[in-house]
């Protein structure tokens, strides 16, 4: 009984420290140690960094009597830090790198604190080595990123006005007898050759990979009111789930996007998000789709941006439904990665794009 509560009570202090980012600093732990460099890692390097760091706080909890137990949650924080790292290519997601850390940390001091045998085996000892000094790569690594964060909102263009802003000049002035029509969105609708899908019709892309509805906001004015559209269809929310934004802060974003559409009588077309899929995950952990972009909060946000179209007498098109199976994933045939549509997909949707169109203004015959 005395074990349990000792151990119990060694957890919560590991826990407490690593909340609070800092502790009583000790021989061994990794407060103490010099100050490393943020490291210069490929893609692949990242994502082997943040792998092999949980693989190595489980193989010597293993190692270690007592600590496997009282280590658990430390161990599985650290996991799904890593599976959402690998998803879909965010190894620079600056908060699951800080969730990762403070596992690791929470645990270094949890290890510290308990007692071991002396001496550890030397393959404990290694891992053990090898473990703190990858925690303190990744803790620069941490101070990096926020670092880039914290450059790019100071900089003067958070929103990549940048990527349009030629093009927005070159663009003539929309004819009457062919409406002009933005698509607005992110990796999605950058990827969609308009001209192809849709030939002899004004229809401009204007989406940005990787964006959320934030960056679409921030630029709405250049990117869409200065080009005097007839209609705006928007996709948009996807990435807004996979890095975690409250839902509440999704849906003001859109509001202002429509408040900001119906005050300069621009016609807005809502497209659902679309679903994703695990079906690629073969491949590799970041094709593992629904750990970052969870279906249920898909449904959510979808449901949400039906009933905020009905009250504003918006058209819906509905591509979630065209490309979800009958589990309610993106359909195998219809992407490669499980996020993005391929060809097949994109013919699946722009029947449903150019009738919602159709809808809302006239069209020039073809």
């Amino acid at each position: 009984m005395r074990l349990k509560l000792r151990m119990r009570a060694l957890f919560l202090f590991a826990i407490l420290l690593s909340l609070a980012g800092g502790g009583p600093a000790s021989a061994q732990a990794p407060a103490a140690a010099p100050e490393a460099t943020a490291p210069r890692w490929s893609a692949n390097e990242m994502l082997a960094a943040y792998e092999r760091s949980a693989q190595l706080v489980e193989s010597t909890a293993i190692l270690i009597p007592n600590l496997s137990r009282a280590g658990e949650p430390l161990l599985e924080q650290a996991k799904q830090a890593v599976l959402n790292l690998n998803a879909n290519g965010g190894q620079q997601n600056a908060l699951q790198v800080h969730r990762l850390n403070a596992a690791l940390r929470g645990y270094l001091q949890l290890l510290d604190a308990m007692e071991k045998p002396y001496p550890l085996p030397e393959t404990t000892e290694k891992q053990v080595a090898e473990l703190r000094n990858l925690f303190l790569q990744l803790d620069a690594w941490e101070m990096e990123l926020l670092r880039r964060n914290v450059t790019s909102l100071r900089g003067s263009d958070r929103d990549n006005f940048a990527r349009y802003r030629d093009a927005n000049v070159r663009l003539p002035a929309p004819n009457a007898k062919s409406p002009r029509v933005i698509f607005m969105g992110d990796s999605i609708t950058d990827s969609w050759r308009l001209e192809e899908y849709f030939l002899g019709y004004d229809f401009v892309n204007r989406g940005i990979s990787g964006q959320m509805t934030g960056h679409m906001l921030g630029r709405f004015q250049r990117d869409v009111i200065a080009l005097r559209p007839a209609a705006m269809l928007i996709l948009a929310g996807t990435n807004d789930i996979a890095n975690g934004v409250p839902s509440e802060v999704i849906e003001s974003n859109f509001e202002s996007m429509f408040d900001l559409a119906d005050k300069h009588r621009i016609k807005v077309i809502v497209a659902t998000v679309m679903p994703v899929s695990d079906y690629a995950k073969d491949r590799g952990m970041r094709f593992i789709q629904t750990q970052r972009r969870s279906p249920s909060r898909i449904s959510a946000l979808n449901i949400w941006l039906k009933q905020e179209a009905a009250r504003r007498h918006y058209k819906v098109v509905d591509y979630y439904t065209a490309l979800a199976d009958n589990t309610g994933a993106l359909r195998k045939e219809f992407s490669d990665d499980g996020l993005h549509p391929n060809a097949a997909g994109y013919r699946a949707i722009a029947p449903l794009a150019i009738a919602a169109i159709r809808d809302v203004v006239k069209l020039p015959a073809h």
